[in-house]
């Protein structure tokens, strides 16, 4: 009898939010639309030392993970942190590193 194993709700988000964060360029643009006190108009490229096509791609990664939104104005696209998902992300990567059992000192892998 064959049970398929399912992840949890909250390993799938987390997982995602992961892969998100997997490259320096989306961490470096995650850092420079928090430090914005609204949405950001603009060419992000000129923040990287990447092209242009290359940050749209990354923008794109994180969009679809949900931790940027971004609407369309006329020729400019707004990018900013979607607050939601962001705070989100934070819980789930504070339980993940918070509530694990190997901690400094314990005996799992020695």
């Amino acid at each position: 009898m064959d049970t398929k194993k399912e992840y949890t709700d909250q390993q799938e988000r987390l997982a995602r939010f992961a892969k998100a964060l997997g490259h320096p360029a989306r961490v470096a643009i995650l850092n420079f639309l928090a430090k914005q006190s609204s949405c950001y108009f603009g060419d992000i490229h000129e923040e990287l030392p990447i092209a242009k096509a290359t940050v749209s791609q990354h923008l794109a990664e994180l969009k679809d993970a949900g931790l940027i939104q971004g609407t369309i104005e006329g020729p400019k696209v707004k990018y900013c942190i979607n607050r939601d998902n962001w705070m989100l992300a934070r819980l789930l990567f504070a339980a993940f590193f918070g509530n694990q059992s190997c901690q400094p000192g314990s005996s799992c892998c020695k």
